[in-house]
């Protein structure tokens, strides 16, 4: 049934998700990562060498029992983990590729090895993923920073700008005009963007917060079934975060 299914980021595959029956819901961490550079991509503004840097709450490991999850291993501790290769990264890189102009599609080889098409070098301008995934002492949310180069030399207010008209009709993704903390999505579906430009070293910057729990998970869940069933697509999800 793989060919019938949808990749269920409704905001960047909705038409998809309406047609479909069969919904991919997406991982948290390729959420934020793919709804931080997804404006960039299409606008073919960055180059292929893209860094995303992630830190999760402990939540996002699930319930099961682990020494590292216990509190007097996770409180006031930071670690790094999955650097030879995070499972949610595949999915970031085959929907990276997927936007990027003239991608090919990530294929597998072998059992154990994925090789990617667009990891076998920059020169075709295809997206070339590090993942690194923190470990960090809270219960839920995830904040990721996206690092690109810039193919063309834009202000921060251009870029914005752009961000700013690709999420405009979008009831649950908001781009904002500061650095935004997790916190301001602890409950809810949204997911809080905001780009900048390092003009020094000529790269792109995007900080991206939501709540692993929801948009990370049950909300996108209910966020897709509305979609597919052609309810109001914000139908139970329309909540303030829980803040402070």
């Amino acid at each position: 049934m793989l060919s019938q299914a949808a990749y269920g980021l409704t905001e960047l595959n909705r038409e998809a998700v309406l047609q479909s029956k069969l919904i991919a819901n997406p991982g948290c961490f390729p959420e934020g990562a793919l709804l931080g550079l997804a404006p960039a991509v299409k606008a073919g503004i960055i180059g292929p060498e893209i860094i995303v840097d992630s830190k999760s709450g402990i939540s996002g490991a699930g319930r099961g029992l682990d020494l590292k999850y216990h509190f007097v291993e996770a409180d006031e501790s930071v670690s790094a983990y999955g650097l030879a290769g995070h499972r949610h990264l595949p999915e970031i890189v085959q929907e990276l590729a997927a936007m990027w102009p003239k991608a090919e599609a990530p294929v597998a080889v072998e059992k154990t090895v994925r090789v990617w098409p667009s990891e076998k070098g920059s020169s075709g301008g295809r997206p070339r993923v590090t993942f690194t995934p923190h470990l960090i002492p809270m219960t839920r949310g995830i904040l990721s920073t996206c690092y690109a180069p810039l193919t063309a030399s834009l202000s921060h207010d251009a870029v914005h700008e752009l961000y700013r008209d690709f999420y405009g009709e979008e009831p649950f993704v908001r781009v904002v005009d500061a650095p935004p903390a997790t916190k301001q999505t602890r409950g809810n579906n949204m997911c809080f963007v905001y780009p900048t430009v390092d003009v020094r070293t000529e790269r792109l910057v995007v900080v991206s917060v939501l709540d692993n729990l929801v948009k990370g998970a049950a909300g996108q869940a209910i966020q897709n079934m509305n979609a597919m069933l052609r309810f109001p697509e914000t139908m139970g999800l329309d909540m303030p975060a829980v803040y402070p």
